[in-house]
């Protein structure tokens, strides 16, 4: 049980009440927990109190038949109350595995995507002397075969071919390298993780993220779909050290979705997918570094756009938009001259404690043990920047001019 949340919220509910509100959530949850905390509290202590009695009963020399019979019948009250406690305890974790992070206070309020608010906007959108066209109408085919795919997959599946897979493998090969120097360690993660490591990453605590999944149940394992879902729970259970942190990772993964709640959404291409390639930044550190390293991570997704050379725009996503586990997060949106719009590319989040304290990361310091706090960023998502260097860099003869940031990688 995440009794640490239990406390606070037994502690501050109009907080809870406040904070959970902002996400669209439903306050009567907060009711419903301190209800099943009052009736679980008074069964322990009835439980306790008869356990008292038992052990008081224990210590008499002269231990009567009297005493027997008390005592058989004061442990046959303590099992009851042990089978009315359990079912009470599972309401109970159910209710607290289905409260999102608070917003930070900084985090501007909104009740969806429609009230989020762009920042800024970087670069210059490129002056085609020939009518754009979009990315998929350029190289289908020839770099991207999601007819082929579908026989073979499905829908929301391509093979990437020819000149793609180079640029891939550029890019990858270009963002470890300058992550690596800027002090964040390479890992290629697990591509499968346990229900306990999901559940504590807090991406399958209502039915609606449960559907996203791809799960296996007969071992119970989890497809992820993000590098983060596995990055996350690596030191779970464990206790960090404060002179080691941050920890900051750059992970490179498959990522797989069911896109069960995207029906009719991008159905051409290979923007809204099953299965992708991408690359996260993760990071663990103290809850006085979060809000630096957030920083940190958008200057970083900011900075290979603009090596690549692609216009994009800062948004920051307001309260109803934020994800359960998010307390503050930002989206970069990459202008696609070809469709006239701009595309949500980057994301990247400050989680503060709230995966830490499901999983239970901590870190020793001078004050004793804390929740460490984690964040998380893309780096580049495969196929949506692929998407945007197409359009961005297509040349009046239908041919791709390659971004010179990534030629010496090819």
């Amino acid at each position: 049980m995440l009794t640490d949340l239990l406390k606070k919220i037994r502690e501050n509910p109009d907080f809870y009440k406040e904070g959970i509100s902002k996400k669209n959530s439903n306050i009567q949850i907060i009711d419903e927990i301190l209800t099943l905390d009052k009736e679980y509290r008074a069964n322990l202590g009835e439980i306790e109190f008869l356990r008292a009695q038992i052990n008081e009963l224990s210590k008499n020399v002269k231990f009567s038949q009297d005493h027997l019979e008390q005592a058989k019948a004061t442990k046959k009250r303590i099992k009851e109350l042990e089978a009315e406690l359990a079912p009470i305890e599972e309401k109970l974790d159910k209710l607290l595995y289905q409260i999102p992070n608070i917003p930070l206070d900084d985090v501007p309020l909104g009740k969806d995507e429609m009230e989020n608010k762009v920042l800024r906007e970087i670069g210059e959108r490129p002056n085609f002397k020939f009518l754009p066209k979009d990315y998929f109408d350029l190289v289908e085919d020839k770099w991207i075969d999601t007819r082929r795919a579908a026989k073979v997959s499905g829908t929301r599946f391509g093979y990437l071919k020819n000149e793609a897979v180079f640029i891939e493998y550029a890019i990858v090969k270009w963002v470890i390298n300058l992550l690596k120097e800027k002090g964040f360690m390479p890992v290629v993660p697990p591509a499968f993780i346990s229900s306990k490591a999901m559940k504590g990453m807090g991406y399958i605590d209502s039915e609606k993220d449960l559907n996203e999944r791809y799960y296996f149940p007969q071992d119970d394992l989890f497809l992820i779909g993000t590098a983060e879902q596995a990055i996350g729970p690596m030191y779970m259970d464990e206790i960090l050290e404060e002179k080691d942190l941050p920890l900051r990772y750059i992970a490179f993964s498959p990522c797989f979705r069911r896109e069960a709640g995207s029906y009719g959404k991008d159905t051409k291409g290979i923007w809204r997918v099953h299965y992708f390639e991408k690359l996260e930044m993760f990071i663990f550190c103290t809850p006085e570094q979060s809000e630096k390293e957030h920083q940190l991570i958008l200057a970083i997704e900011e900075e290979l756009m603009q090596q690549l050379k692609v216009p994009y725009r800062v948004v920051q996503l307001c309260t109803g938009d934020l994800s359960n586990p998010s307390a503050k997060s930002f989206d970069i949106e990459t202008w696609l001259p070809g469709q006239n719009r701009y595309g949500e590319t980057h994301s990247s989040s400050n989680c503060t404690d709230y995966q830490s304290r499901r999983l239970n990361i901590r870190y020793r310091s001078k004050e004793g043990l804390k929740f460490v706090h984690t964040l998380n960023g893309t780096a580049f998502a495969i196929g949506r920047i692929l998407a945007a260097i197409i359009e961005n860099y297509q040349q009046e003869d239908g041919s791709i001019e390659i971004p010179e940031i990534l030629k010496k990688y090819l």
